[in-house]
């Protein structure tokens, strides 16, 4: 690692430890030529996930999307903002569990849906109905005969 104070080529490494968020590693370094100290972060380089839109446009993944998503579902809803996080959280390692570089939004929707039903059934109609682009009240109707079941 060089140096950002004399561009020296080595410096060592004298502290590590995870960061505060806990998904990368904060050094400590010490350049051997100057003695200045710097610190550097390290984290996973992952590649980056395309989704598939509906309309089959592709668009880089967006945690922000999900979440934007699930929070409209749960407004006015008993559901704790911790639920919410825990809930993006899960559905995005199994995203990348899949360990595909293209994913479709209906597989993310499907995925999401599943987490909400057992989160909350308010929540779970709410998302499916915007989903699932429900025409009318037959059809939401006919999603709510399949959760009573």
């Amino acid at each position: 690692m060089k140096c950002p104070f004399c561009n020296h080529e080595n410096t060592r490494v004298i502290d590590s430890r995870p960061a505060e968020d806990n998904n990368s590693i904060r050094r400590r370094r010490v350049c051997d030529e100057c003695g200045k100290r710097f610190t550097t972060y390290e984290k996973i380089e992952t590649i980056p996930l395309i989704i598939i839109k509906k309309d089959n446009n592709r668009e880089t993944y967006d945690r922000s999307k999900i979440e934007a998503g699930v929070l409209r579902a749960c407004h006015k809803r008993p559901v704790s903002a911790q639920q919410i996080t825990s809930l993006v959280d899960e559905v995005e390692t199994e995203i990348f569990n899949l360990e595909e570089r293209e994913i479709s939004s209906q597989v993310i929707g499907e995925l999401l849906m599943n987490k909400l039903k057992d989160l909350d059934a308010v929540a779970y109609v709410r998302f499916a109905s915007v989903y699932r682009e429900f025409k009318d009240v037959n059809t939401f109707m006919d999603e709510l005969k399949k959760m009573l079941k």
